[in-house]
Order: structure tokens, then C-alpha cells, then sequence
């Protein structure tokens, strides 16, 4: 199985920048994608980035796109999130997610993943 843990989150003036980062251990290799996804309160989780474990194959969604990287080290077994030019609308609950077994599902679903980190918290003041 496949074990998430994220870090990096926290409290940031709008403008500003956060790095978050999601170890992954277990069997990491059979990860096909990888994913950022968001909860903001009241709200339902939302996709915001994934990347394909071994092509690097990146998408966004169109609010953070220009703003947000997603990115992975496969040797640190490693997923980022780097965030500029923060806005309060970012304000959520951030959760990694990890697609350890094939499904012919998009990118943009959360059934997509069937491994979940226990979230980090971005909130970002105006």
C-alpha cells in the first residue's frame, strides 16, 4: 500500500507563496498519478494538479494554472505543490492523492485516486 503524509501548509498574506510537499512511501512504484486536490469550507473537494508518476504528464485547473507547479522526485519519492501569488479564493484544505492501481477514470475525479493524505491546512489573508 501507499502511505501519503503532506506538509508545508499554513498561514500567508495574499501575494505570497507556499511550497507543500507530500512524502510517499510503501509501494510507490505502482503510482500511476499523482494529485492536488482542495477542500474549502462549505465547499465540495475540487482537482487542482496532477502529474503522471513516470512521464511527469502535468495538468492544471484553470483558476491556479500560471500560478501553481506540480512536481515529483521520484527518488525522494516526493510530491510538490508550489503555490505564488496566493489568493484568499485558495483558502482550503489541501489533500495529496495517489492512484496506486489503474483506472480509466480523469484526472479531475477524485475516484481517480485511491490513496488520500490527511490534509494540510492554506489559508491565505487578504
Amino acid at each position: 500500500q501507499v502511505q501519503l503524509v503532506e506538509s508545508g501548509g499554513g498561514l500567508v498574506q495574499a501575494g505570497g507563496s507556499l511550497r507543500l510537499s507530500c512524502a510517499a512511501s510503501g509501494r510507490t512504484f505502482s503510482n500511476y498519478a499523482m494529485g492536488w486536490f482542495r477542500q474549502a469550507p462549505g465547499k465540495e473537494r475540487e482537482f487542482v494538479a496532477r502529474i503522471t508518476w513516470g512521464g511527469g504528464t502535468t495538468t492544471y485547473e484553470a483558476s491556479v494554472k500560471g500560478r501553481f507547479t506540480i512536481s515529483r522526485d521520484i527518488a525522494k519519492n516526493t510530491l510538490s505543490l508550489q503555490m505564488n501569488s496566493l489568493k484568499p479564493e485558495d483558502t482550503a484544505v489541501y489533500y495529496c492523492a495517489a492512484e496506486s492501481v489503474p483506472r480509466p477514470v480523469s484526472y479531475y475525479s477524485e475516484s481517480k485516486y485511491d490513496r488520500w493524505g490527511q490534509g494540510t491546512q492554506v489559508t491565505v489573508s487578504s
